[in-house]
């Protein structure tokens, strides 16, 4: 389970530090808070945050549940797998958005198959 733990850890500090990004993007391109619209590649930064936060709310316990109930060492896996993908993601979306299905296409399926398996473990356990 400590790979579990560091995998969640990381992916909470990968979260973090896209809203440091968020916050650099608003000072070098003149987005004062609170408006989330202004210069495209600012509102690229804020959408990597926002769209991680989206994940996370599947990802963090669909990986509690499947580490739990299926297999810790898998979970920690696929979470490694979620975190590289988000990092694709957001460089990918800030350099040219239509390229970011490399990184959608390695986290997204992770959270739902860790929430599914994890979830149908539960039921078997």
């Amino acid at each position: 389970m400590k790979f579990v733990i560091l995998v969640a850890a990381i992916a909470l500090l990968e979260y973090v530090y896209f809203g440091f990004q968020v916050g650099r993007a608003r000072a070098t391109y003149g987005v004062a808070a609170p408006a989330v619209t202004g210069d495209p590649t600012f509102e690229r930064y804020h959408r990597v945050h926002q769209n991680t936060l989206e994940n996370l709310v599947i990802f963090l316990p669909g990986l509690w549940l499947f580490a739990t109930y299926v297999s810790p060492t898998l979970a920690a896996l696929l979470g490694a797998v979620f975190i590289v993908g988000r990092a694709l993601y957001a460089r990918l979306y800030v350099q040219d958005p239509p390229r970011r299905s490399l990184g959608v296409m390695l986290s997204f399926p992770v959270g739902l198959i860790l929430l599914i398996g994890g979830t149908i473990g539960a039921f078997f356990a």
